[in-house]
């Protein structure tokens, strides 16, 4: 009878082995014609951020040109930026998201 882990070890992942998933930053970039207030109302919705947080990150996209919304594994962050992208061209807005790896 064959030993548990010697039958198995090539099948296990040790800690060691084990990778975190790559991280993105989405980002939200300035324009001259989304209004703050659908940025602020964006951030609430798809990024879950209180009313404080949304308008902090907005001054800074709408002062410094662009501001991070959150940070989140790749399928989560493109899904973010789609959904801030269909919603901006549903409102109008040619509101640009972006991810980035960190």
């Amino acid at each position: 009878m064959s030993n548990f882990s010697e039958e198995f070890e090539s099948d296990v992942l040790f800690e060691d082995e084990l990778k975190e998933p790559r991280k993105f930053r989405v980002i939200l970039h300035n324009d001259d014609y989304t209004s703050m207030e659908f940025v602020v109302a964006v951030l609430m919705k798809v990024f879950r951020k209180t009313e404080e947080q949304a308008t902090e990150i907005m001054l800074k996209v709408h002062n410094e040109g662009y501001g991070v919304c959150g940070v989140y594994t790749a399928e989560v962050a493109e899904t973010r930026v789609e959904i801030v992208h269909q919603l901006a061209k549903q409102a109008g807005y040619p509101l640009k998201c972006t991810i980035e790896e960190v």
